[in-house]
Formats: C-alpha cells, sequence, structure tokens
C-alpha cells in the first residue's frame, strides 16, 4: 500500500543512547548559578524536606547568599569550552559515537539546565530511534542521582503519545570493566607523579547520612568499590595506603563520615606528608574535583603540615573510561544492535 501524499515524513528503525549527567551553570555568573540551584535544589529527590519548611529557606536565603559564593568557584575552573562536567560529557558522547558507528546514535543531556532531557530524547525520537538507552554516568546508585534522572525520563514519558522502548543503564559500582579502567587509569596517573604517595585518598560524594537509614544503597556502592579497588592495589601498590571519605557537605544535617577535608587535616596533623586523592564515583571533572579537592583540598592538606598533594583526573573522556563506557553500552544494547 502506498503512503498517502499527505502522510508526514516519519523516521524509523534507528537505535539512540542518550549519555546523562547531573548538570552545571550556563555561566560561571551568580544569576546562571542561581538559575542552576534552584533547579536543582528543588528537585524532592535531592533535598528531601517538605516543600513548605524548605521552598522559604531555599528562595530567601540560600538563593540569595550561594549563588555569589559558587560563581566565584565556577570561574576558577572555567575554560575555553565552558563548563568542565558539560565540555568532557560532550567529548564523552563525540567518542562513544564514534566507537559504536552508524548503529547507533548517541546524544548527551543534564538532569538540570542545558542540554535538557526532554529535548535531546525527543531529538532522538524525531531522528527514527525506537529503542533509547538511557545512560546516567553514575557508578553509584542513589535517589538523588540515578533515581532524580530516571523521574526525567518518567516525566517525559507522561507527556508525549509516541514512545520509544527504553532501557536504563544500571549502576557499576562493582562491574570489572569500571574497577579495571579506574585502577589502570589511576595508575598510569600516579605514575607520572614526581613524588610517592603514602595514600591515596578516594572521595565520594557526600549524602547526609539518613538516606543510608532509609534504604538508598549509595553508601554500601562506594565502599565496595573502594575494596574491590584496595584489592587491585595492593597487588599493584602494596605500600600505598588507601582510605574512603565523602565531600560536599551541604546543611545542618549529619551527612555520611568520614569528611574529605577532616581527614585530609587529620592525616597532615598525624604526619602523613604524601598524599593523592581521586574521584571514582565523578565519571567527569567538575567543579566538585577542580575546585573543592584539587584547590581547596590541597590548601587544607599543605595548612595542616602536608608536604606533597595530587589530585587524580576523573576517568573522563581517556582510553579507559571510554573503553569501560563502550563495554557497559554494548552490553545493555544487545539484542537491539
Amino acid at each position: 500500500m502506498e503512503r498517502p501524499a499527505d502522510h508526514p515524513n516519519v523516521l524509523t528503525g534507528k537505535v539512540g543512547v542518550l549519555v546523562v549527567n547531573l548538570g552545571t551553570p550556563d555561566a560561571p555568573d551568580a544569576p546562571a548559578v542561581k538559575r542552576y540551584l534552584k533547579e536543582f535544589l528543588s528537585d524532592p529527590r535531592v533535598v528531601e524536606i517538605p516543600r513548605l519548611i524548605w521552598q522559604p529557606i531555599l528562595r530567601g536565603i540560600i538563593l540569595n547568599t550561594r549563588p555569589k559564593k559558587s560563581a566565584h568557584a565556577y570561574g576558577q575552573v572555567w575554560s575555553e569550552d565552558g563548563s568542565p562536567l558539560a565540555a568532557i560529557t560532550r567529548a564523552q558522547a563525540a567518542a562513544l559515537q564514534a566507537r559504536l558507528g552508524d548503529a547507533v546514535i548517541v546524544r548527551h543531556a543534564m538532569r538540570y539546565q542545558s542540554p535538557v532531557m526532554a529535548q535531546e530524547l525527543d531529538a532522538l525520537l524525531a531522528l527514527g530511534c525506537e529503542r533509547i538507552l538511557i545512560a546516567p554516568l553514575y557508578p553509584h546508585y542513589s535517589g538523588a542521582t540515578t533515581a532524580s534522572a530516571l523521574d526525567a525520563v518518567a516525566d517525559w514519558i507522561k507527556a508525549r503519545r509516541r514512545l520509544p522502548a527504553l532501557r536504563t543503564l544500571p549502576p557499576y559500582h562493582d562491574d570489572p570493566a569500571y574497577i579495571g579502567a579506574l585502577h589502570a587509569d589511576m595508575a598510569r596517573q600516579l605514575a607520572a607523579l614526581d613524588f610517592t604517595p603514602e595514600l591515596l585518598l578516594l572521595s565520594y560524594h557526600g549524602m547526609p547520612e539518613r538516606t543510608l537509614h532509609l534504604g538508598d544503597p549509595y553508601h554500601c556502592h562506594c565502599r565496595k568499590s573502594s575494596r574491590l579497588l584496595a584489592e587491585r592495589f595492593a597487588q599493584s601498590h602494596p605500600g600505598l595506603r588507601l582510605e574512603t571519605t565523602f565531600q560536599s557537605r551541604f546543611g545542618r544535617a549529619k551527612w555520611l563520615e568520614p569528611a574529605t577535608d577532616t581527614v585530609l587535616i587529620a592525616e597532615a596533623e598525624k604526619g602523613t606528608r604524601r598524599v593523592a586523592i581521586a574521584a571514582p564515583g565523578f565519571s567527569a571533572d567538575c567543579l566538585e574535583t577542580l575546585e573543592e579537592l584539587a584547590i581547596r583540598g590541597a590548601e587544607d592538606f599543605e595548612k595542616a603540615g602536608g608536604t606533597h598533594f595530587a589530585a587524580l583526573a576523573c576517568l573522563n573522556a581517556g582510553d579507559a573510561g571510554m573503553d569501560m563506557l563502550e563495554v557497559l553500552t554494548r552490553r545493555e544494547l544487545s539484542g537491539w544492535i
């Protein structure tokens, strides 16, 4: 049967991958940071305080004080390519596209701000993708990250008539491909240092402690990643001590411990002089790694008596990280390509 003359030209038969990361302001200035923080901190997955209590605090205090301070921090890590997180996520998507070839259409999006997830899903649909893999680049599951990204997908689903088949990339905190990539890349960076660290600090983004008691597996996932990495480093670097910490505390609630800044100071005070720090939970370098760890972490450690400090880069779009991402993606696309 021939297509009617007035029938719209609808593309079909394609497979899509949407790489998703957290998000970033569009510029390193207070207005852009305020827009970002308003969206981010209004997500009930991120701040689990009743809206009637939280919103007056957010709008009346936090959004009038924090943007300027955060904008200064962003300004310290901003580059010609813009936000490091945005530039690296874009590079990861492009590298994944090159590896997967014409069998897949790869795009990227941010949970907060741009590129907007709903718009990128619409774009994949318009390009003919009848099957889409949503790939949140969070190794460790958390309601505030992975689940929030899937909330955005659910909102998109509810607002659309024509929908593709959907799959989601599961957490990969203990996947051999992930642990192997981290070990290989960290070992490479350690070998390039001009000193031998006594301690390798594995710093993960913090979460309120109550999330653990409510059943969020994030803390357990982080601890397992550290244990598996420690087993690898015990073989390759037998003299290197590894410790796990949590960074980026916010507010007055009790957060997961030990805190990264507290441990850096305590280690220096007890005589540790040479430290390397890595952030295994971040798929791409961002404000939390480049400013909080590499700049403020170094200052804390050296003021307390440390002499040598190195912040290791995340996997980013390097070969080890992209090898891992290709393995994980191809596995989840099995049967589709």
